[in-house]
């Protein structure tokens, strides 16, 4: 039978953490990566059996890449603490890996909640997904270096989609979604600015626009009324907030090093003048 590791990466997060990992309990093993946690976090991953990697991960991928490292199974399911596996998930998933024609990956469905209701349609555009490569054998899946929600590459063969889905606590409601967006554009403008990838502001304007036509009309965000519409507003604002904000960066960057190239001229300024004048220090 092969061995199930359930790999959770967590930043402060005692309050969900408990029920994630209770909900992973069909695993094998259970690897906790507890990122700059101040909390809590780490003593519940401990108490309730899991095996804790603490570090400092400034790119997600960092944190995956150190939390895969650490996990002794052939295969990995991957959470975050605000998801759950139900029992019917569990289950397929112990049934799936242990089939000898297995492939190497699965999809595996995404139910998100805003609160207590379910979202089923629209979501998209770097800002939720309905369904998550999440089910791998170890070895299989790396990750790209962005700061939020990091590029991923596969090797090995596909299986394809499984049918029941993980359980996610998206959002608590429609302050905490204004918040992740704000979250997320702030980190993905660092990566911007560091990249030097920047479009111009028309470019992410016509993306946004092409991004909530895709949320609302094509994955029929329609159907889920005002939260629909405001997931695809959010989509479309995400590439031109990133942007605005790695322009912001960049111009406080060089604004510093302005400031810095000023005042070493200043000091040799005032060096120059004191030895004209003959004073010493």
């Amino acid at each position: 039978m092969p061995v199930l590791s359930g790999l959770v990466c967590a930043h402060n997060e005692e309050a969900r953490i408990a029920q994630c990992l209770a909900r992973l309990a069909f695993c094998d093993e259970i690897v906790v990566v507890a990122d700059r946690c101040t909390d809590r976090t780490e003593a519940i991953a401990r108490r309730m059996g899991a095996r804790v990697v603490s570090g400092i991960f400034p790119v997600e991928g960092l944190r995956k890449e150190a939390g895969v490292a650490a996990c002794r199974g052939d295969w990995i399911v991957e959470l975050d603490a605000d998801e759950a596996v139900p029992p019917a998930l569990a289950q397929e998933i112990r049934e799936t890996v242990a089939r000898p024609e297995a492939g190497d990956w699965y999809q595996v469905p995404v139910d998100n909640f805003v609160g207590e209701q379910l979202v089923r349609h629209g979501w998209g555009g770097s800002f939720g997904a309905s369904s998550v490569a999440r089910l791998f054998r170890k070895g299989v899946k790396s990750w790209k270096s962005e700061r939020v929600h990091p590029g991923t590459i596969f090797t090995g063969v596909y299986g394809g989609r499984l049918s029941n889905a993980i359980l996610h606590k998206v959002d608590d409601d429609i302050a905490d979604m204004i918040q992740r967006l704000n979250r997320y554009t702030a980190l993905r403008g660092q990566d911007l600015a560091e990249s030097g990838k920047i479009k111009s502001l028309w470019d992410d304007l016509f993306r946004g626009v092409r991004r909530f036509y895709k949320c609302y009309v094509s994955r029929k965000g329609y159907k889920e009324g005002d939260l629909g519409f405001l997931i695809a507003v959010m989509a479309a604002l995400y590439p031109l907030l990133s942007n605005l904000k790695a322009r912001e960066i960049r111009f406080l960057n060089a604004q510093d090093l302005t400031t810095v190239r000023l005042g070493h001229s200043t000091l040799v300024s005032l060096a120059s003048e004191d030895a004209r004048l003959g004073h010493s220090a």
